[in-house]
């Protein structure tokens, strides 16, 4: 089943590349939220890139990093959303694809948070 429902989304976003010549999903989404504070922390170091990847551990296997970048990768996807520039590892981009970054701060906590999201074509 979940096989088939793949070959289903495949379909859809290949007909909606197809629809919309030149037109390509970003792999990744910001929150209002999340930019902002990635251009707090970007505008803090100077840097002109945050990197996005994973790392082996916790109980699914893997967690997500966050790091400055001078530049991009050779094989590194560049998401620009909100006037920020997010580069992703080419190991996180299947873990990433069609998710949205947001940015939670509560009296205990502050953390990125990746959300996935549905779209329907």
């Amino acid at each position: 089943m979940v096989s088939g429902s793949l070959s289903v989304l495949a379909r859809a976003v290949a007909m909606a590349e197809r629809a919309v010549p030149g037109a390509r999903r970003q792999a990744l989404t910001l929150t209002e939220t999340a930019a902002d504070r990635i251009r707090q922390l970007l505008d803090m170091r100077q840097k002109p890139f945050l990197r996005l990847g994973v790392k082996a551990r916790g109980c699914n296997g893997l967690s997500y990093t966050l790091n400055y970048a001078d530049e991009k990768g050779k094989f590194d996807e560049l998401v620009e959303d909100k006037g920020v520039r997010v580069l992703i590892d080419p190991k996180a981009l299947m873990h990433v694809v069609g998710t949205k970054m947001d940015f939670v701060e509560d009296r205990l906590k502050s953390e990125f948070s990746l959300m996935i999201t549905l779209f329907m074509v």
